[in-house]
Formats: C-alpha cells, sequence, structure tokens
C-alpha cells in the first residue's frame, strides 16, 4: 500500500486480452519498426476488452507512458495507423448508439433533472455498498481520476476567446488552483490511500474490464482529434453537471462507512467545484463555441449523448456483478496480482 505520495507515474504494461492487444502489448516491447503490429482492427468488437485495451495503449502513450516503453512510440506512423483503425470502429459504434440530433440545450437540460426513482451506482453505494464494492469502484475511476482534466486540456489550443478562456479557468481549478496538494488526480490518490488501494499510476489497468476503458478511451480519442473538439466540450460539460449529486452520495457513503476526511475530500471538493464549473461550461464554453461555429451543435450533442451511453454501460456492469455477489473487476481486488497492491 501506499501512503501520501503517487509511487509511480509510469504504468507497467497490462497483459493482452485478444489478438490486438497481445500482438500490441509484445509489440511495444521493443524498437519501434523492428516488429509485426496488430492488423486492422476493423472486425473487433467494438466496446469489447480486446479492442478497448489495445486503443487504452495507443493512448496512454500520448500521457504517461508506459515502464520500458520507448517514447519513440508515440509518434510511430505504423501505430499511428493502427490506432486509427481502432478508432473508426469505437467512434462508428458511438455514433450508432446515441440519438443523434442538434438539440444541445435539450440535452443538456436532461441532465439536470434526477427522476425521483432513479437508481444508479452512486445511489446504490450511498444506501447499501460495503466497503470493498467502494474499493472496486474508486479502483474502477483510477484509470482517469488518476490523470483527472488531462484528456480535456487537449481542447485548450482548438478554441478561441471566451471558450478558452473559461475552459482553462475550469482547468485550473481541476489543477489545483496552482496548488500541488488540491489537485484532484492527488486527491483522488489521497482517497486510494484511505481505502488501502495502490495509488500508482495504471495499477488497476490490468483488472478494470472494457466499460471502464471505454469511458476513458472516449476522452482521448475526442481530446486527441481536432475535429472531434465540440464532441469533448460536450462530454465536459455533461460530466461536470452530473458530478455533484453523485459526489454528494459518495461522500455520504465514505461517511457511513467510516472513511475520514483525508478521503472524502476528493469528493466534498467536487461539490462545490462542480456546481459552478457546470454553469461556466454551459454558458461560457459551450455558449461561445456556438456562436462561433454554430454548425459544431451536433458534435456538442454527440459528446453528452456518447458520455451517457458510456457511463450507462458502466453502470449496468457494476450493479449487475454486486447483484450477482461477484467481482466488477476481472479479478477481484483481494485475489488481484496488482504490483505492490494488498
Amino acid at each position: 500500500m501506499t501512503t501520501g505520495t503517487i509511487t509511480s507515474y509510469e504504468a507497467a504494461l497490462p497483459e493482452g486480452r485478444g489478438p490486438l492487444s497481445d500482438v500490441l502489448v509484445r509489440a511495444l516491447r521493443h524498437t519501434p519498426g523492428t516488429v509485426p503490429l496488430p492488423r486492422s482492427g476493423a472486425t473487433a468488437e467494438p466496446y469489447g476488452d480486446d479492442l478497448q485495451l489495445a486503443l487504452y495503449v495507443c493512448y496512454d502513450l500520448h500521457y504517461q507512458g508506459f515502464e520500458g516503453v520507448s517514447g519513440a512510440w508515440e509518434w510511430e506512423p505504423e501505430l499511428l495507423a493502427v490506432r486509427r483503425d481502432l478508432e473508426h470502429v469505437f467512434l462508428a459504434a458511438l455514433r450508432a448508439d446515441t440519438p443523434g440530433g442538434d438539440d444541445v440545450t435539450g440535452v443538456l437540460d436532461e441532465l439536470l433533472i434526477e427522476p425521483v426513482d432513479g437508481y444508479g451506482v452512486s445511489h446504490h453505494l450511498r444506501d447499501h455498498g460495503d466497503l470493498e464494492q467502494v474499493r472496486e469502484y474508486v479502483a474502477h475511476r483510477s484509470i482517469y481520476h488518476l490523470k483527472e482534466a488531462d484528456p480535456h486540456a487537449w481542447a485548450i489550443p482548438r478554441l478561441r476567446g471566451r471558450a478558452k478562456a473559461a475552459l482553462v479557468a475550469v482547468e485550473f481549478d481541476e489543477f489545483g488552483g496552482g496548488r500541488a496538494e488540491m489537485m484532484h488526480s492527488r486527491l483522488f490518490a489521497d482517497l486510494m490511500d484511505e481505502l488501502g488501494l495502490n495509488s500508482s499510476y495504471g495499477a488497476y489497468l490490468d483488472v478494470v474490464p472494457a466499460p471502464a476503458l471505454a469511458t476513458v478511451n472516449m476522452m482521448s480519442m475526442f481530446g486527441l482529434h481536432r475535429a472531434l473538439r465540440a464532441a469533448l466540450v460536450g462530454h465536459f460539460a455533461a460530466a461536470e453537471i452530473t458530478t455533484a449529486p453523485a459526489a454528494r452520495r459518495m461522500d455520504r457513503a465514505l461517511r457511513r462507512l467510516g472513511v475520514g476526511e483525508r478521503g472524502t475530500l476528493f469528493f466534498t471538493e467536487h461539490i462545490e467545484a462542480d456546481a459552478v464549473h457546470e454553469q461556466v461550461l454551459r454558458r461560457d464554453v459551450v455558449g461561445d463555441l456556438l456562436r462561433r461555429e454554430p454548425g459544431l451543435a451536433a458534435d456538442v450533442a454527440f459528446g453528452v449523448q456518447a458520455t451517457e451511453f458510456l457511463e450507462a454501460r458502466l453502470g449496468e456492469h457494476l450493479l449487475e456483478s454486486w447483484r450477482s455477489g461477484r467481482s466488477s473487476l476481472r479479478r477481484p481486488l483481494r485475489s488481484a496480482a496488482v504490483r505492490d497492491q494488498v
């Protein structure tokens, strides 16, 4: 267990989960251009473990990278071609599985309404979840929250004027307002430490299943493509609108289970911050972007819809697993071989 610091920023390469990711992971252990890469992923299951892990590995070369993997792989042309094929499959599936349209106000307004009988992961953990389920949920989320707000930073050079300034203001808060100890990634690592989890970057990559990988891959895909900048803005707005109510429920879940303030701060910080961020993103980022480029409305709506679709898939996976009395991870935490984890 780690205490007080994120022990590593480079993840260990994960184990492959199928023909695409197996070949890719093996190739990355070698010098670029000396080994074959996976063939086209055109027939792969878009939301399956093999494609989603392969895509995640490609993307993380643009973030912290992997232990023992040459930095030259980041812009290796043949690997970028592999990534392009995987993205085409994933993006096509997302477009097919979301309603479409360009009613940005409508799709954002829908997020503000919580059904009286609504029930999701945070409701379950608040009312019934045990500590092991909370630990599993945090392990799922660690593959994003230990790099929280990094994918959204790709949007900064792709926006102009008020939209750019407002998004930077939100990002400044996400990165702790200039205080390293208050960066949201740092607060999440503190939460992991309090729960007896390994807060090393990517420590749970091997045990997190495809539904969780897909939520992070969507952010990276939107962020790394200028053509999808409006979808990234839509995603960011959707995330900020829905975070505060869920964070409030998670704070109550942790307190019910006896987790102290160092562990709950990640969620209490989001209750306050995201209530403000929601308005800034909707009015100043989305609003200004669409005033400048009204033709991007359908992409903003798509970003909102894709976020809701993938989050719903992840939520269904978690709740179905727990209701069936099994771990929501690929291997239970108590038996997972995760670096120096419990």
